[in-house]
């Protein structure tokens, strides 16, 4: 069953999901703010590593804008909370390990065959709603200009 992910316009649906303290997080309750909403397929792995480095090196700017960042995969917590630890990430890191790859199945970027995450990003308004998404195949990495985009649309 292909799923098709949300674009703009969209409400986003609702997830909770736990940090890498396992600490539940819920969407809706950040709401009254924007929030980045980026998938990715697996921890540990070279281009994952990259752009969640990017965003961590370029963590002011959201900051500054006021966003949310919230980074998912299904990877469970305790594989996330390593790499966090490694890696110095200043943002919440998600698992969406069980009920596997649910809230990613719910923005329409689970890649069911192969059991992941594809690499969707989206920037939630204060609402609720989809302002910016990006969706992009295994192998290719989203760009940090991209984000800057959409927070120029804050």
């Amino acid at each position: 069953m292909e799923t098709v992910p949300l674009v703009v316009g969209d409400v986003a649906p609702d997830f909770t999901l736990q940090d890498t303290h396992g600490t539940p997080v819920t969407l809706s309750e950040l709401r009254g703010g924007p929030v980045l909403v980026v998938f990715f397929p697996f921890a540990f792995s070279g281009i994952c590593t990259g752009e969640l480095c990017e965003l961590r090196d370029n963590l002011a700017q959201f900051e500054d804008a006021r966003v949310t960042l919230l980074a998912i995969s299904c990877d469970p917590v305790f594989t996330l909370k390593a790499w966090a630890e490694q890696e110095g990430f200043g943002f919440d890191l998600l698992s969406d390990f069980w009920p596997h790859g649910e809230a990613a199945q719910a923005f329409g970027v689970f890649d069911d065959e192969h059991g992941l995450a594809l690499r969707g990003s989206f920037l939630i308004d204060a609402e609720g709603v989809v302002r910016w998404a990006v969706v992009n195949p295994r192998g290719q990495r989203r760009d940090l200009d991209g984000y800057r985009e959409a927070l120029a649309l804050l």
